[in-house]
């Protein structure tokens, strides 16, 4: 039975082939451009930009008599950092490996800097540990000329990774040092409070 039905259909959909009526295409396209609205341009189009221009003059210059511009100063500001920055030449500049170990060791330290805690009873010892720092930055400047100068070599760039090493290692020192001196003062409290 399904064969037939499907043979049924066949022979209907034959017999009914619908023919597209003549004039159709004109028919449509003639709708078609009664739907869609022309283009219409104006001889006014200009004036609207120019209208436009005059607004954005106006609102700029009004701005600019508004905001005082009788006492306005210039003020520069040098950032020796970033002149010396530029100056320096950095790991970055040899290899991505060793800006990563750069950056890792500045972090930490800065990291342990900013740990720190000054009080007046441990500002000498953290006075000490400074100083020592400082001598091991000015060799690190010391070292890093010295690469921008000669190139670089290898000993040059362990040099500079261990005086990282070393102001790291400074740092932790310190932090144990300071440790020790709080659980001493800690162990006095406790020795006169009983």
């Amino acid at each position: 039975m399904e064969q037939d039905l499907r043979e049924m259909f066949k022979k209907e959909r034959e017999k009914q082939k619908h023919a597209i009526k003549p004039g159709h295409e004109e028919r449509f396209l003639k709708k078609l451009e009664e739907s869609i609205p022309s283009n219409k341009t104006t001889k006014w189009g200009w004036l609207h930009i120019a209208a436009s221009v005059v607004v954005l003059v106006s609102l700029s210059l009004g701005f600019w008599f508004l905001s005082g511009n009788d006492e306005n100063t210039v003020t520069v500001v040098q950032n020796d950092k970033e002149e010396k920055q530029k100056t320096e030449f950095t790991f970055g500049d040899l290899s991505p490996d060793l800006k990563k170990v750069e950056n890792y060791y500045v972090a930490n330290i800065n990291l342990e800097l900013a740990k720190l805690e000054v009080s007046p009873d441990t500002k000498g010892l953290i006075d000490s540990f400074m100083e020592q720092l400082n001598n091991l930055n000015l060799e690190y400047k010391t070292l890093n000329n010295e690469l921008k100068e000669l190139g670089p070599n290898d000993q040059t760039i362990t040099a500079l990774i261990e005086n990282l090493q070393l102001r790291l290692q400074l740092l932790q020192k310190l932090k144990r040092k300071l440790n020790e001196l709080k659980l001493s003062k800690n162990e006095q409290i406790n020795d006169t409070s009983i």
